[in-house]
């Protein structure tokens, strides 16, 4: 997290939950109606994300839990308790110490996070404790990692197997190199390694997590992947080895970055500990938002929300093993009045006449051949003279993204476009979106290039076009209303 533009939220959460009503409708402007977003206030980075005991507990020292990732229960705006208020809690992550290491007792949930000191800026790493998992005591012998920096931030905490070991993956952000640190007991902590600079070195480094995932579906064969954000607006990844002491980057990755997202508006994402160890896949979830205007844009119900949750894994391409990250298949249960079509795209602009739903909640699965050269796509959040445009290229096979005039009301450094090249395969081109009020997230072929954004439409902004710039391309289309989760008991 960006620590000047933190102290400026520090506290709001709490601040915001006591003014709100006190039944919430979840049916505000620009609220999103199948990404989580608290009920009053700011939502910052992901943090402590577990399965544990049959459920998907997630924290951003407020708590919410799901069985499932597509609905969910606010259990608290607040679960810290016991600090002097002389600091704030920063980023971090969540452990269950199953065998008692630490001392405060089996199966306690031990929140490991940066340690802000309001008066002297310094960041350092602490804990706290709990036994339910809704109130946090601070550690009084906090802080348990201190390296006398005022920009070492955002652990993410798990037990090694093979070294029967806490390990710690901790940013030194100005640096842009992660820390490795072990311990027996989650209190005292040795260092081991660092990794970076390398790759993408804007701004900052931040929000670490280490995974490990399967290549090509192959649990015989598995990689680890340490995802980075960086420059407060973008993630990167790794792919290499972990043994317990250092990370060491494939030979074969490229020197550029490798993007976890090539959108506008991802963010610390963080993956799902398994302390259940039932889960199948490895799920992931990020802040959609971007440091730029994070607390300017115009939800009056409170600042920021959460991503689609995403299954990752590891596969192989002509360039390299690259990491693929799919919508968790749960979602389709939100899926209602399907239209299934193929058609040619004609020369121009073109209403989608087929599937028009009245509120920008909704996912289109279309798929494009790309055997005739040309430059085709959609324009969403139609109306009022605004949109967002994505449009694709065959010949130079670039993607791009406009959403400078989307809004419909003004953002400061709002107006951005982006671009990326997407290699078709099989000469088709897969474009899947999931479009929701206020953000769109769209996931390309299988999932190796994924794109998100902020938009910010008005409510009557609910036209889809398609074009073309001229005739032949064929279009096969799916696409579904998606029915809202907070009208649904929450789980």
């Amino acid at each position: 997290m960006k620590t000047i533009k933190m102290l400026l939220i520090t506290g709001l959460t709490f601040l915001f939950y006591l003014s709100g009503i006190a039944q919430n409708k979840y049916d505000e402007p620009y609220r999103p109606q199948f990404h989580f977003s608290p009920e009053k206030g700011w939502i910052g980075d992901p943090s402590g994300l577990i399965y544990y005991r049959g459920n998907y507990q997630m924290f951003w020292w407020g708590k919410v839990t799901s069985t499932d990732l597509v609905y969910y229960r606010q259990e608290s705006p607040k679960v810290m308790n016991g600090d002097d208020g002389t600091i704030s809690y920063f980023t971090g992550s969540v452990a269950v110490d199953k065998n008692n290491t630490a001392g405060f007792g089996e199966n306690e949930l031990i929140a490991a996070y940066t340690v802000f000191n309001k008066a002297t800026k310094s960041q350092a790493q602490g804990i706290s404790y709990s036994n339910d998992g809704l109130v946090f005591n601070y550690y009084k012998g906090n802080p348990v990692l201190d390296i006398g920096s005022t920009e070492f931030r955002d652990p993410t905490v798990f037990w090694n197997m093979s070294t029967s070991k806490w390990i710690m993956v901790v940013a030194k952000a100005l640096e842009k190199k992660i820390k490795f640190y072990s311990s027996p007991d989650l209190k005292k902590w040795t260092w081991m390694s660092d990794f970076g600079p390398g790759e993408a070195t804007e701004k900052a480094w931040e929000c670490p997590d280490l995974i490990q995932l399967p290549v090509d579906g192959n649990s015989n064969n598995r990689k680890w992947v340490l995802i980075v954000s960086f420059d407060w607006a973008h993630e990167q990844y790794f792919i290499g080895n972990f043994d317990g002491t250092s990370f060491k980057k494939d030979q074969h990755q490229p020197d550029t970055p490798l993007y976890v997202d090539r959108g506008l508006d991802f963010y610390a994402s963080r993956t799902f500990r398994d302390y259940d160890h039932v889960l199948k896949s490895t799920t992931s979830i990020g802040w959609i938002a971007t440091w730029d205007y994070a607390q300017l844009v115009p939800s009056a119900w409170g600042k920021g929300f959460w991503s689609i949750p995403r299954d990752l894994e590891l596969k192989t391409f002509p360039e390299g093993i690259r990491l693929i990250q799919k919508p968790i298949e749960n979602l389709k249960v939100l899926r209602t009045s399907p239209v299934s079509y193929t058609s040619k795209l004609p020369k121009g602009t073109s209403k989608l006449s087929k599937f028009a739903p009245q509120e920008n909640i909704y996912e289109i699965d279309a798929t494009f051949s790309t055997k005739t050269t040309n430059v085709f796509g959609f324009n969403l959040c139609v109306g009022d003279g605004r949109k967002v445009s994505f449009s694709y290229d065959t010949q130079s096979e670039t993607l791009i993204i406009d959403r400078t005039n989307c809004p419909n009301v003004p953002i400061d450094k709002f107006s951005r476009t982006t671009s990326a090249k997407v290699i078709p395969v099989n000469k088709e081109i897969r474009m899947h979106f999931y479009v929701d009020k206020s953000s769109i997230e769209l996931f390309t072929n299988e999932g190796k290039d994924v794109f998100t954004l902020l938009t910010y439409p008005a409510e009557n902004q609910v036209g889809i076009e398609t074009f073309a710039e001229k005739d032949g391309t064929k279009m096969t289309l799916n696409a579904w209303k998606l029915n809202t989760i907070w009208k649904q008991k929450r789980n």
